[in-house]
């Protein structure tokens, strides 16, 4: 298993690259699962920009508007992180909160704090996968011989851009 801290030590030059622009045909970097999969991440007060999204039996439905809009607000604050994360807590079948990285705090946004151990997994597929992946998770954390606290979603490109580099990779955080 690897201990990282993935992508946030980057310096600001990558922040451009990692800059979500919605009027080119490229809006998330293609994803390398490698630092992802089998990883720990620790994190200390990670700062997070917090949305809901409303949802229908776990399927989004105004996910691409409220990602927009919290683009805009992040980007007009200046707080684009080195890496765009964007964590979803599947806490209902009626909506999920979004936690979106942020390099800064963002005035007037809902902030949130990540502390904690998180062991990682990459799944890669359809979302009507995502049963088996959950299953897959729960068990990686229970042969690692820890409790699950809490799952977290990282959904790391839109379907627009997932079809354009024919992968759909979903890094789970099981919070331990």
């Amino acid at each position: 298993m690897n201990a990282i801290t993935p992508a946030y030590s980057k310096t600001d030059e990558n922040t451009a690259q990692n800059h979500v622009d919605h009027s080119s045909s490229e809006c998330c970097p293609e994803f390398d699962p490698r630092p992802w999969d089998d990883a720990v991440i620790m994190w200390d007060k990670k700062l997070f920009l917090q949305e809901r999204v409303r949802s229908f039996l776990h399927i989004p439905l105004n996910f691409g508007a409220v990602m927009q809009r919290s683009m805009a607000v992040i980007e007009a604050a200046g707080a684009v992180p080195a890496e765009m994360i964007v964590l979803a807590d599947e806490n209902s079948l009626w909506g999920a909160d979004v936690y979106l990285a942020i390099a800064k705090a963002v005035p007037g946004a809902h902030m949130a704090t990540l502390s904690g151990t998180y062991l990682t997994k990459v799944f890669e597929g359809p979302y009507r996968n995502m049963r088996h992946w959950i299953a897959a998770m729960i068990a990686h954390v229970q042969g690692q011989g820890r409790n699950l606290q809490k799952l977290y979603f990282y959904y790391t490109t839109c379907p627009k851009c997932a079809k354009k580099y024919h992968k759909n990779y979903v890094v789970i955080l099981a919070q331990v």
